[in-house]
């Protein structure tokens, strides 16, 4: 170390090796420095730390917001199918051919007895042709069919027991577990 330090006295004038050494000997000190990298730090997290509650607040309230209009939606759509399955039963009940044939009947209208049928590719007529008239017309409204054997209801009649009667005796007899019938006495006296 003394060869260098002869160098640098030789090539470097000596108010330049004083500043040298004065520069060797000074110390910086860092705690400002940590303090202006920690600040910015600390203002980025907190920043992130809000930023994030915020976004997830306003995403849990935008989720509500869809599930509450779903909901509605899909109460809406039950009620509407509902509303469509009730109107088919009405178009359905009005198609009904028995219920056609009864208003056109209250109409004046008969139905034929023997129908006439035109074929459109060269028009002939195919059956006779006859006016229909009430007494010709077929019935519209059939009987009503019988129900099936297994469906009747069959009465079934069932008979009172027969009442004990005869003083004392009457009361005494016990019944055995599980049956009606009266214990034999000379079991009774056993089993005391």
């Amino acid at each position: 170390m003394s060869t260098l330090m002869n160098q640098a006295r030789t090539r470097v004038p000596r108010f330049a090796e004083a500043a040298i050494e004065r520069a060797r000997l000074t110390v910086v000190p860092r705690a400002t420095a940590r303090r202006a990298a920690r600040v910015p730090f600390v203002a980025l997290v907190s920043v992130l730390l809000v930023g994030g509650v915020a976004g997830l607040l306003f995403l849990n309230t935008t989720m509500q917001q869809v599930s509450f209009t779903t909901t509605a939606m899909e109460q809406k759509a039950s009620e509407l199918e509902a509303q469509r399955q009730s109107l088919q039963m009405e178009l359905d009940t009005l198609r009904d051919p028995q219920r056609v044939a009864l208003k056109a009947q209250e109409m004046g209208m008969v139905p034929p007895a023997s129908p006439a049928f035109i074929r459109l590719g060269d028009g002939k007529v195919l059956g006779t042709p006859t006016p229909a008239t009430p007494a010709d017309s077929l019935q519209v409204s059939p009987a009503r069919t019988a129900k099936p054997r297994n469906l009747k209801q069959r009465t079934v009649k069932v008979k009172p027991p027969k009442a004990i009667t005869g003083g004392a005796a009457a009361g005494t007899g016990a019944t055995s577990p599980g049956t009606k019938k009266p214990q034999d006495d000379s079991r009774q006296g056993s089993q005391r």
